[in-house]
């Protein structure tokens, strides 16, 4: 009977050895969940851009102002009743003082 009981101990230690300290043990299983974690946040932000996508798709099947306003942001076309001004922004003139201004030289014969 004594003999079982150490067979038995045996046993116990080397699954808890198994479970605890092993690369198949519980550190393993922690990872995968957090790895797990990890994809399905990934897959919760790809589902949503596909959707946005497909709403973007669907609204451009549907009607032309969805497709007008791609055109307009993206390919910079304008209306045929419509008339194009670009507005430059205004370039800094900076007077030149005689100090800053160039020398010009003089030929001395």
């Amino acid at each position: 009977m004594k003999w079982l009981a150490t067979v038995l101990l045996t046993v116990l230690v080397m699954l808890h050895y198994r479970l605890w300290l092993s690369t198949d043990g519980v550190s393993e299983v922690l990872r995968l969940k957090s790895a797990v974690a990890t994809q399905r946040a990934e897959n919760n932000r790809l589902s949503e851009r596909n959707s946005q996508l497909a709403a973007e798709v669907r609204d451009m099947k549907q009607g032309f102002s969805a497709l007008e306003e791609r055109a307009r942001s993206d390919l910079g076309m304008i209306g045929s009743n419509e008339t194009f001004f670009q507005v430059a922004p205004a370039a800094a003139v900076v007077p030149a003082s005689p100090a800053t201004a160039p020398a010009t030289r003089t030929a001395a014969r």
